[in-house]
């Protein structure tokens, strides 16, 4: 692959992420991400 190539395939990667992240938001995953992050940090604390 020549750098324009790899140039385009780094870019398109970033714009389907950020579209994955934009989808995620507007679902309302945002809230149960949360939710599963404050579980797993209570339960490293031992509460």
């Amino acid at each position: 692959m020549n750098t324009k190539q790899k140039r385009a395939l780094r870019i398109g990667g970033i714009c389907l992420g950020g579209i994955c992240i934009c989808i995620g938001i507007l679902r309302g995953e945002c809230g149960v991400i949360l939710q599963k992050a404050v579980k797993i940090c209570l339960e490293c604390i031992g509460i």
